[in-house]
């Protein structure tokens, strides 16, 4: 169904303890948008949020929940967004899409690569909108980089670097202690495996363990690994071979750091933790930069240097702009939700970003190279690896079919 552009949307924000913050100021400022309730697992997070909605949006309406399910049964709410830890955004989403909502969703977009996979084929069935939070995507530095590489000025590319400093940290050897009474540490964990609560497995270093994320690397793969995939439109990688190391002096399991070699098909894509050592780059704690024949190019989130014929420039005036600008991330997901297109972050995009990262992670877990067959979408004679791309769900939870 196509709304008017006068007609207004009512959202709903789903995990309100860190960037669901943020997803509660972007929404608020939109003057079509209504929030309608909020929902977290941690009573002390929902009732900040309760608290801060109220003020943003004084004698509104508003209801606060610590089961999500309850936010999708309301036949009122438009859209919902997801902020919550990583091992729940697929579960998320696709019971949003099967109860006719429209989803913004936190990166990374999946747990798993079949969770991915599975958001897909439920996206398409039930004809719902969707936006990743690459919230960088929307700006004037990423477009201007894509229209500059797209144009050709640097030659064939066939080398990207992408990097982000920085990795999991050991967090020690804490003792089992019993959750805060305000939060629903079963609830919390959901699908994922059980545990004894730890703080560390919780809330914002819960990216630090498998069971939930994938560390460092995962957290800002998209962000930066964006660039690539827009302005090359690399399609899907044929093979993976990750090398690193697990932090030692704690609980984390994650990589304390780890490099990745992709090859797509004519265009090698590095990943690397440290800062390489190429023009541009030094001082950079999160890079990407395109190789081509003819020049160079590195860009971070707002900034970008370019090498050509010895020169270092900050733009090539010559090549013209060719892409319509965002209106804003947000606001293109509610201008989304009203037209039914694609958002600029659409989930066959972000799906087809995200899968080099799982790939990324399998390797590294396994400690071996990955053959990748784009047609069968499985990892070629490597059952061990298969079935890292997937994992069971904790009862009674199901990721659907």
């Amino acid at each position: 169904m196509t709304r008017s552009a006068n007609e207004r949307v009512t959202v709903a924000h789903i995990g309100v303890g860190g960037m669901g913050n943020g997803h509660i100021d972007w929404f608020a400022n939109l003057p079509d948008v209504d929030v309608a309730a909020v929902c977290d697992v941690d009573e002390t997070h929902l009732n900040a949020a309760l608290e801060h909605v109220r003020k943003l949006r004084p004698g509104r309406p508003l209801d606060g929940y610590r089961d999500f399910r309850r936010v999708l049964d309301r036949d009122d709410i438009n859209a919902i967004t997801c902020a919550t830890p990583d091992h729940w955004h697929a579960l998320v989403a696709i019971s949003a899409f099967e109860a006719g909502k429209d989803v913004y969703s936190e990166k990374p977009l999946s747990r798993t690569l079949a969770e991915s996979h599975a958001m897909v084929k439920s996206r398409k069935r039930t004809n719902r909108v969707f936006q990743l939070g690459t919230q960088i995507h929307e700006g004037e530095n990423y477009h201007r980089v894509v229209e500059i590489v797209r144009s050709g000025v640097l030659g064939k590319i066939h080398t990207v670097r992408l990097w982000k400093t920085g990795g999991s940290p050991g967090l020690g050897w804490p003792e089992p202690e019993d959750p805060p009474p305000t939060l629903d540490w079963e609830m919390w964990q959901g699908p994922a495996p059980s545990h004894a609560y730890v703080p560390q497995r919780c809330h914002f270093t819960f990216r630090y363990f498998w069971d939930y994320s994938g560390g460092n690397y995962a957290d800002f793969w998209c962000h930066i690994a964006d660039l690539a995939f827009w302005a090359l439109e690399l399609g899907q990688p044929t093979s993976a071979s990750a090398r690193g190391e697990t932090p030692t002096d704690g609980i984390a399991d994650t990589p304390a750091w780890i490099d990745v070699d992709y090859e797509f098909g004519g265009v090698k894509v590095l990943w690397t933790t440290n800062i390489p050592d190429v023009p541009g780059a030094a001082g950079r704690g999160i890079g990407c930069q395109f190789e081509g024949t003819e020049g160079s190019l590195v860009a971070d989130y707002g900034d970008r240097v370019i090498f050509i014929g010895g020169e270092e420039l900050k733009d090539v005036p010559e090549v013209p702009r060719t892409l319509p600008r965002s209106p804003g991330h947000q606001r293109d997901f509610i201008n989304c939700v009203k037209s039914r297109e694609q958002t600029e972050s659409h989930l066959d995009y972000a799906h087809n970003m995200t899968l080099p990262m799982h790939l990324g992670c399998t390797s590294f877990r396994l400690k071996r190279a990955l053959k990748w067959d784009r047609a069968t979408q499985q990892c070629v004679g490597d059952d061990a690896a298969n079935r890292l791309l997937a994992r069971p769900y904790r009862a009674p939870w199901a990721l659907p079919a």
